[in-house]
């Protein structure tokens, strides 16, 4: 669909209204539709047009989205950069340099984190010998072919696999996709490594692109602060923190997951890790009302694990997931033993930081319990926050102690 190779056209432009060039000058790589006055030309979706201010100051180039509220993502501040398959050649080796030392605790990383990394809406994860890719937006659906043959070159993978089957691909006026585009797949389900432990990654079904991979310091962190202790892991998975658990030395293991077909790959992980299946207790249902239940009946632990699902892509669903996180957060403090300890998640992009530690200080303030941070989480080094580009932090963690 690479239907734009030549250098930028200048004649195609995006005139922003008076004052609204400020973002940009900032360097935040996007423009709404709001902020736009005009358009000159005609340019195809994905195509690379001029971004100018109303006086007519040159600001950035950028991909066209005509369906999105994401009108352009910026490619490039520099005005004698041409957008190509030099440029993108350069920006994925920059990216490729980046995680040179990553090597050393997994084989498996995030080798593209989309705006973070200069390349807006594209996400390469590599799992062993296999990229998998996600063409989030039009200008990275419109440099498809030239990226995967990048890549293919530059990384020399087995095979290159799409998981472009995610709903904001739908903002964007792009259907979900998915499928092999490069090479030979050596199964379906791969096995990956990560500090010491063996887990399946399924490419075509499993969540994300296969595997939590922002989570990897933190399942570590768990490890640590397994020893002897009773651990309910919720949202399980497919084991990532139960196993991280079980390895540290705690004394009992409980999941709790809505899908049998993750705790079936959870138990599989189990055992190719050396443990029987009665080595964890396997709660499958929804979460909320298992953790009720565990009210009700008294139970307790020292350790609990909350990693839910997105309950808010954008911040106009923040409201709604505020509560959502709050009830949760409330249950779970209320199940932990004096000193026990909390590892609870938000991946809502429509929740910030900030946000999340009002909504879980509100959840201890209602729970009747004392409880400080011990720590704050996030991705790791693979997952990099461009300065100008807050919102490339969605994954928010705090490690939360009751005293």
């Amino acid at each position: 669909m690479a239907y734009h190779r030549s250098v930028n056209n200048p004649q195609a432009q995006l005139i922003l209204k008076p004052g609204r060039e400020r973002s940009l000058q900032r360097r935040h790589p996007w423009i709404f539709s709001g902020a736009v006055a005009e358009l000159r030309g005609n340019p195809q979706p994905g195509a690379t047009v001029q971004v100018c201010a109303a006086s007519g100051e040159f600001l950035a180039w950028a991909a066209y989205s005509p369906q999105s509220q994401i009108q352009a993502r910026v490619w490039s501040w520099r005005e004698d950069e041409a957008i190509d398959r030099n440029f993108l050649r350069r920006r994925l080796q920059r990216a490729l340099d980046a995680r040179r030392g990553l090597k050393a605790h997994s084989d498996s990383w995030r080798l593209v984190h989309a705006e973070s990394d200069g390349l807006p809406g594209l996400v390469v994860d590599r799992y062993g010998p296999v990229l998998v890719l996600q063409c989030l937006s039009w200008g990275a659906e419109a440099w498809r072919d030239e990226i995967v043959a990048l890549l293919a070159k530059m990384t020399q993978p087995t095979a290159i696999y799409e998981r472009s089957d995610v709903d904001v691909r739908r903002l964007e006026g792009l259907a979900e996709r998915s499928g092999l585009l490069w090479g030979e797949l050596p199964a379906e389900t791969l096995s990956i490594e990560e500090h010491g432990l063996r887990f399946a990654v399924q490419l075509a079904s499993g969540h994300k692109t296969g595997f939590y991979l922002d989570q990897r310091a933190n399942r570590l962190l768990l490890r640590s602060l397994a020893e002897g202790r009773h651990v309910l892991d919720c949202f399980a998975y497919s084991g990532g923190f139960a196993l991280n658990a079980l390895k540290g030395g705690a004394a009992s293991v409980t999941l709790v997951e809505e899908s049998e077909a993750a705790l079936e790959l959870a138990r599989q992980n189990l055992a190719a890790n050396g443990f029987a299946p009665k080595a964890a207790d396997w709660m499958r249902g929804d979460v909320f009302q298992i953790l009720r239940r565990f009210r009700d009946e008294g139970r307790q632990f020292d350790l609990i694990v909350l990693d839910p699902p997105k309950f808010a892509p954008t911040r106009a669903q923040a409201e709604r997931a505020a509560r959502g996180y709050k009830d949760i957060n409330l249950l779970a403090l209320k199940l932990l033993r004096p000193g026990g300890q909390l590892l609870t998640f938000s991946c809502s992009g429509g929740v910030d930081a900030d946000l999340f530690q009002k909504i879980v200080a509100g959840a201890a303030l209602d729970a009747g319990v004392e409880a400080r941070i011990l720590q704050r989480l996030g991705a790791g080094p693979d997952h990099p926050v461009a300065l100008s580009f807050p919102e490339g932090e969605y994954l928010k963690g705090l490690l939360i102690e009751v005293e």
